[in-house]
């Protein structure tokens, strides 16, 4: 039942979508078709809230709290990558109002913030406005209504999209704090590594990356415009999640700063504070296997509580 929901949803949805632009746009649509189609929606959202409202009781009637029953009945019929993509793209926009307010997610306290978003910056800003050129250009010079409409939605949504990368790479740097290690690259990957665990970290500039996140053996690779230049090394592997929800698992962390010695420097002091604090009489004498939720899903167990999202 659930996969034949999301297959009508896979062919209904676009169509729906469709009809809206061309409706906007003022081609004439006859009255069966827009009937036929909004009937067809309705269903469709009338079955999906059925089985969504019997999942949550279901997972209610477990034990679960009303938030942890929502998100357990939404991962049963909505497929992970959907929910991450959609929750990636939520994180990112909300980017936008932080960089407004002059604000850095996640950094509190004592904690220092790591830059790495300054070679991608410029790169970004260019591509930001020649998508702004290009929205204003077409919507000039196309005659024909559906593609105008079509083309400037699209265009707008991508103009947005930069936007949002641009600003969710400036507010969400690296974070060196003595609890935990934080890498992110904007909103489509944030791991968080037990300071407890950091053995060394080292300057080692390598150019030759391919792709954001690559795992070579034991080996984590967190590129910008395909460099790294910080080495982690770990006590012990830590897990990590794709931005699709893959699971990874790596004992060795390279990441690129926009200062790597200044980040060295940081994360030194970071590591000394959380060995010092654990040396303090009445605290946990092992502060790395205190769970870490993180906030884009439940918590990996094996093989180290280290999380992403």
């Amino acid at each position: 039942m659930k996969r034949l929901v999301r297959a009508i949803a896979y062919a209904v949805l676009p169509a729906e979508m469709a009809l809206v632009v061309c409706l906007v746009a003022g081609v004439p649509i006859p009255m069966p078709v827009i009937v036929v189609a909004e009937v067809a929606v309705a269903t469709l959202v009338g079955v999906e809230t059925f089985l969504l409202t019997g999942a949550f009781r279901r997972h209610r009637s477990a034990g679960l709290t009303a938030a942890e029953a929502a998100g357990a009945a939404l991962r049963e019929l909505v497929p992970e990558p959907v929910l991450r993509l959609t929750a990636h793209e939520a994180r990112a926009a909300a980017s936008i109002g932080y960089l407004v307010a002059g604000r850095r997610q996640g950094v509190r306290g004592d904690a220092v913030a790591i830059g790495y978003a300054r070679e991608q910056t410029p790169m970004m800003v260019i591509l930001l406005v020649v998508c702004v050129i290009e929205t204003v250009v077409l919507a000039i010079l196309l005659p024909w209504p559906v593609v105008h409409a079509v083309v400037l939605v699209l265009d707008v949504y991508a103009v947005v999209t930069m936007l949002a990368m641009t600003a969710a790479g400036i507010i969400r740097p690296h974070v060196a704090a003595p609890g935990e290690l934080r890498l992110r690259w904007g909103a489509l990957f944030d791991l968080r590594v037990p300071m407890a665990l950091v053995e060394s970290v080292r300057v080692d500039r390598r150019y030759d990356h391919e792709g954001l996140l690559r795992v070579t053996g034991d080996e984590l690779s967190l590129a910008v415009s395909s460099q790294t230049n910080l080495v982690v090394d770990l006590a012990e592997p830590v897990t990590a999640v794709r931005p699709l929800g893959a699971v990874v698992t790596a004992r060795r962390l390279r990441c690129y700063a926009d200062d790597p010695d200044a980040a060295v420097a940081a994360i030194g002091r970071a590591r000394d504070g959380a060995r010092a604090t654990a040396s303090v009489p009445g605290l946990p004498a092992h502060p790395d296997r205190l769970p870490l939720i993180s906030s884009a899903g439940p918590a990996q167990h094996p093989p180290r509580t280290a999380r992403s999202g």
